[in-house]
């Protein structure tokens, strides 16, 4: 399961950072979050993929499950929900100012300065 977690993980990544890297800014924040998704999978991955019961107390069981990386997890996921939300707001106020989403024409020329 792990190998495969692996290869979702670096085919997330590879395509975040193709994503990244193109000049229209909508294609940059959808690959902003990609890169977080692949991050959250990889610290998932890296904690281990285990079965275990609930960690609380009343239970009698032979394995716990570490709620320690599925926390970090949780609030990395509203973090990151929260910074795509403002890049979108973001990139939408830019649109409607510019009238483009590309990164070059938003520069403008060298005789506007």
């Amino acid at each position: 399961m792990e190998i495969l977690m692996a290869i979702l993980i670096g085919l997330l990544f590879a395509s975040a950072v193709y994503l990244m890297l193109s000049k229209s800014l909508l294609r940059i924040i959808i690959g902003t979050g990609l890169l977080s998704h692949g991050a959250h999978l990889l610290l998932l991955t890296m904690a281990g993929l285990k079965r275990g019961s609930v960690p609380l107390l009343g239970e009698q069981a032979e394995s716990y499950a570490d709620p320690i990386p599925q926390a970090l997890i949780l609030t990395a996921i509203v973090i990151s929900f929260g910074v795509t939300a403002f890049f979108l707001v973001l990139a939408y106020r830019a649109y409607q100012e510019l009238g483009t989403d590309n990164i070059d024409e938003m520069r403008g020329s060298k005789n506007n300065d």
